[in-house]
């Protein structure tokens, strides 16, 4: 399948059709997902709706290879494993789908990037190998071509001069960091921003105590003088990003979309404004999986917007998930 034909999608019934034939793919080419599709129905290429495909658990990319087809994985992306359980892998054999997803998520979002200045605080990120979002953000710098966009591993004072300035001039500025790094940085230094977006990805990587969204936007947004904090949802698994533009209420792109699991029987689905597990369908994902059931809890609302509630139970804390009630 050609990528320009997922990042296209402009209807509904697009999405479905698409996304029907993937799973139809995946099925035929993923020995892993065929194997767990055979266990939950009956006759998987015999499945016509999106609510009757199976959702391959995400514990899955810890313990086998999710792969579809046979091509070598060119890219192995790895998550933090801070919960001692190990790290999931997820293993991309063409690079291409990962760049033009990220790259037109951020055009459909927030415009050109070129018309920003893209600063990182993303401290934990960049001490390991293997992260998607390290990937994804050294790419958007080097797409800004502003001569100071860059990484800025905890030199909060140069960090927070370089801010105010550009934020001063009227410079469009982009600030994403990691929940823990943002904190240090306004118990530090306090601002009145008028021209930056600052966007948390979640996670305080046991460095801090996790911090109810609602708790830790309160006090960027205080420290920073803005009326709202941007959000990115992703993770290691999915190679498209949810983003927030405030009050933790999250829109996918149009090749992306979230579900919500009854979190007592995995194959109901719950109704809009209910409770229970996300479920992702990313079409950008087609060498790997596009169906995850994640161990977040969230709702969806009737405009296909969703919130992050939470955790299951026993369940690891991993970056970009967001923080637990």
């Amino acid at each position: 399948m050609n990528p320009a034909t997922v990042f296209k999608l402009s209807s509904e019934k697009a999405f479905t059709i698409t996304a029907l034939d993937i799973f139809k793919f995946q099925y035929q080419n993923n020995a892993v997902y065929r194997d767990f599709c055979n266990h939950i129905h009956p006759n998987p290429l015999s499945i016509d709706a999106l609510e009757a495909i199976p959702f391959l658990p995400i514990a899955f990319f810890k313990s086998h290879a999710i792969v579809s087809g046979t091509n070598i994985p060119s890219t192995v992306f790895t998550s933090s494993g801070t919960s001692g359980e190990g790290a999931s892998k997820h293993y991309v054999n063409d690079i291409n789908w990962y760049q033009q997803s990220y790259q037109n998520a951020f055009s459909y979002f927030y415009g050109n990037v070129t018309d920003y200045c893209v600063l990182a605080l993303l401290p934990s990120y960049l001490e390991r190998e293997g992260s998607s979002l390290i990937f994804m953000v050294d790419d958007l710098i080097q797409k800004s071509k502003h001569p100071q966009s860059g990484f800025y591993l905890n030199d909060h004072k140069k960090l927070a001069s370089l801010l105010t300035q550009l934020d001063a001039a009227g410079t469009k500025v982009l600030l994403i960091g990691v929940s823990f790094a943002l904190l240090d940085l306004v118990e530090r230094y306090q601002f009145q921003l008028k021209n930056t977006i600052v966007m948390e990805t979640g996670g305080m990587k046991g460095r801090r105590k996790e911090l109810i969204r609602s708790e830790l936007h309160e006090i960027l947004r205080t420290g920073f003088g803005l009326s709202s904090i941007h959000s990115e949802y992703g993770m290691t698994e999915l190679l498209s990003q949810a983003y927030s533009y405030g009050n933790g209420v999250f829109k996918t792109p149009p090749w992306m979309k979230v579900l919500i699991r009854d979190p007592e029987d995995p194959l109901a689905y719950e109704t809009h404004g209910k409770t229970g597990g996300i479920n992702v369908i990313d079409l950008a994902n087609y060498n790997s999986c596009s169906f995850i059931a994640t161990q977040d809890l969230g709702k969806v609302h009737k405009d296909s917007s969703f919130e992050v509630l939470g955790r299951f139970d026993h369940s690891d804390i991993r970056g970009c998930n967001l923080m637990v009630l």
